[in-house]
Order: structure tokens, then sequence, then C-alpha cells
């Protein structure tokens, strides 16, 4: 893969260090472990899903943890009786996996069923943001028609 030099965005944007930091942070994860597998489904306009295959896990062996604009997911297999396996196909090592999210994007929730972790996510726009109407007013002014009349 070709890495690319963002060191002349740096110098001449403002407030774009966040974005420049993800560009950056993907070049890095060509050796990254792709454990544990994950969807992440677009449900709607404003609905997102994390779906992560935590087989062997148990909901107090996993952590989902939002702060700022990461989520983190990390398990710890906390198994007290050693097992003697014939053949373990089973993978149940310890893994963090972090997404990045936009500055709207809040969780909404957390479900674990049949070893299946999903994370419901929701992108809530500011009032300010939204698109609104803008009335157009019609006729002339009523405050220039009283300077003219005086």
């Amino acid at each position: 893969m070709r890495a690319y030099n963002f060191a002349p965005l740096w110098r001449s944007t403002i407030g774009y260090d966040h974005l420049l930091d993800l560009f950056d942070a993907a070049q890095r994860t060509e050796g990254e472990d792709h454990y544990p597998p994950y969807d992440i489904e677009r449900q709607s306009e404003d609905r997102y899903q994390i779906s992560l295959a935590l087989a062997g896990f148990t909901p107090n062996e996993i952590a989902v943890t939002a702060e700022r604009n990461v989520l983190s997911i990390e398990g710890r297999k906390t198994e007290a009786v050693k097992k003697d396996y014939l053949y373990q196909g089973i993978s149940a090592r310890q893994f963090k996996r972090t997404f990045n999210l936009a500055d709207d994007v809040k969780v909404e929730g957390a479900t674990f069923e049949n070893g299946l972790l999903q994370i419901k996510l929701v992108k809530e726009i500011p009032e300010t943001m939204k698109p609104r109407r803008i009335p157009i007013g019609g006729g002339p002014d009523p405050q220039i028609e009283k300077r003219r009349a005086a």
C-alpha cells in the first residue's frame, strides 16, 4: 500500500486535526489483527448497528465504553476451571476493538445474545445543523413606509 504524507495539510488547515489523524491511523492498520469479526450496518438514515461475533464469551467478560468520539469493546476471558481440550477452534483470547465515531453519533445501547454483541448507534443532528425553512417576506417593509410618511 502506498503511504501518503499529510504534513502539508496539517500546515494549512485548522480544526481538521481529528480527520487527518483518522487518515493517518487508517494507513497504519495493514498488519492489524482482525479478531473478533464484526459487521457495521446502516439501518436507516440516522441509525447504525455494530455486531461483533464473540462466541465463548459471557456478558461479564465484555466491556463496552464510549468516551468522546471513540467506542471501545474489550473482552477478557476469565476461566476459573482449566479445561483439557482435544481441539480448540473457538478463540477465547483477549481483545480490544475501537471504532471512531463522528461528533454527532451517540451510543444508544448494547445487547448480547447467542454470542453476538450488538451495539446500537444513532446520529443526532443538532437543531442548528438541521435544514430550516426561511420565510420570505412580501410587500413593503412597514418601518420604511413610516419613515417615508414622516
